[in-house]
């Protein structure tokens, strides 16, 4: 791997299991990999409620650029993944909470579903660091 690329790994069951990083660095740019609302045991919290899975997703997304030198001012897009029962304003509402003041270019769409059970949620960043 080259000097000028970062891993961060936040110690969840999928980075291993399927071999990926939540978040690389390389120069000045930071891509964060799909990430949901998962607890320590690797299920979902909140089940049923999609603004909590969306803002905890979105949390856990911002520590990622963090620990990789960002923060939220250098998120550049934003991509939500909603499943059919998720409640889009509940996830635009936590997008708007946490992002709003970036407003970062996005793209909120439904997909049949996602891996893992009762996951409703999940978001992906894109951070540029100038």
């Amino acid at each position: 791997m080259s000097e000028t690329t970062r891993l961060y790994r936040d110690g969840s069951g999928w980075e291993e299991a399927a071999g990926y990083s939540r978040g690389v660095r390389r120069s000045g740019r930071i891509a964060v990999s799909g990430t949901t609302a998962t607890g320590a045991d690797g299920r979902a919290l909140y089940p049923g409620d999609t603004y909590r899975q969306a803002r905890a997703a979105l949390e856990r997304a911002l520590t990622a650029v963090r620990e990789l030198g960002g923060g939220p001012q250098d998120v550049m897009r934003s991509r939500i993944y909603l499943t059919p029962d998720a409640d889009w304003e509940g996830a635009v509402r936590a997008h708007v909470e946490l992002l709003g003041a970036v407003a970062p270019a996005n793209t909120t769409i439904r997909v049949a579903g996602l891996i893992g059970d009762n996951f409703l949620v999940e978001v992906e960043l894109d951070a540029e660091i100038p």
